[in-house]
């Protein structure tokens, strides 16, 4: 079998697993199909989501319920004001032995695979700040010793954008560490129909585990070798410098209402949510189509707006989609060096 057979074949393994996973999750999650795919799509290339949404609406069901449909360690914290980093890293303990004490490593329950952060909004900043080394090193350090987390390592979080008494906002560095900012909305009346039959008749979905570890973590693999051409990936680069103030791309919209821009993770959450959206189209190269669909949900989160935004009720998904329709994908722009001038 020739090189380009045993890609394609790969290609096509991802999308029946893809397809797979969606479906089990899809026996319990009514509707919802674009969070549904945002959240494999952040599995795939590797990367933690927000879920923002009132309650009542599935979000931590639908986190579960992923959990179901892999074969993934699952872990749980109900953050509240009270708890302390310890109760989410684990903590040293002092145990007595035959040879006198010791000291033990008790793990807390960031060591899962899938690790969900429920109402993430309501601890502290101090708590807060206990995921950043797990999110972004995939290790926890607690005393000096540094702990390696089981690889594919993922944090799903919720949080309540109504409530604002005992909340504490996330600071911007841990926002940026997510790769989607995804917002759950409401159910429309056929949906609404739908969840009432499946809830209040006493019959329960069965979910299947249908993939494992090895084999997501061979997909992450296979996602990082999609070929994007230089023109793409310009195309990448300008988005997000666009959402820069004063930028040479900067439209008017940004110009006025954001103070400061996305950093170059967004742009790295454009790459790669384009190449798995490129091998759900049966292709291994990025086209700027396949970059367009992740911009909201790459962006809504690292973008900081200004008070003159907030005054005239302006939002970060309304600056962005003014921001798409203004930034063209041009493939002359991969020709010219960022910065120059046409």
């Amino acid at each position: 079998m020739s090189d380009s057979n045993d890609a394609q074949s790969a290609i096509e393994m991802f999308r029946t697993d893809f397809a797979r996973v969606k479906s089990e999750v899809l026996k319990v999650i009514v509707g919802q199909t674009n969070v549904v795919d945002g959240v494999l799509t952040a599995l795939f290339a590797g990367g933690h989501i927000l879920l923002e949404g009132v309650p009542g609406l599935g979000k931590t069901l639908l986190i579960r319920t992923l959990s179901q449909a892999l074969q993934l360690q699952f872990g749980r914290i109900q953050f509240t004001p009270d708890l302390m980093p310890a109760d989410v890293t684990g903590t040293t303990i002092v145990v007595e032995g035959e040879h006198g004490r010791d000291f033990q490593f008790r793990k807390g329950p960031i060591f899962a695979q899938i690790l969900l952060a429920d109402e993430i909004n309501r601890a502290t900043p101090k708590t807060q700040s206990s995921l950043l080394e797990a999110m972004q090193e995939r290790s926890v350090t607690v005393g000096g010793v540094t702990h390696p987390l089981e690889p594919p390592f993922l944090v799903m979080a919720t949080q309540n954008p109504i409530e604002q008494e005992g909340t504490y906002p996330l600071p911007e560095a841990q926002l940026d560490r997510f790769f989607f900012k995804l917002l759950v909305g409401y159910s429309s009346r056929a949906e609404l129909t739908t969840i009432l039959q499946r809830t209040t008749s006493g019959v329960e979905a069965k979910v299947e585990a249908v993939l494992g570890a090895e084999q997501i973590i061979a997909y992450q693999k296979l996602v990082r070798k999609v070929r994007v051409d230089a023109a793409v990936q310009d195309y990448a680069v300008r988005l997000t410098l666009a959402t820069h103030p004063k930028s040479e791309f900067a439209t008017p919209m940004v110009n006025q209402f954001v103070r400061f821009g996305a950093s170059p993770r967004a742009a790295q959450a454009l790459i790669l949510a384009g190449k798995v959206h490129a091998l759900l189209a049966g292709r291994a190269q990025v086209t700027f189509e396949d970059v367009r669909p992740a911009l909201l949900p790459a962006m809504r989160h690292r973008m900081l707006l200004n008070f003159e935004a907030e005054a005239e009720g302006r939002t970060a998904d309304g600056i962005l989609e003014n921001l798409l329709e203004t930034t063209p994908a041009d493939i002359r722009s991969a020709t010219q060096p960022v910065g120059s001038k046409k």
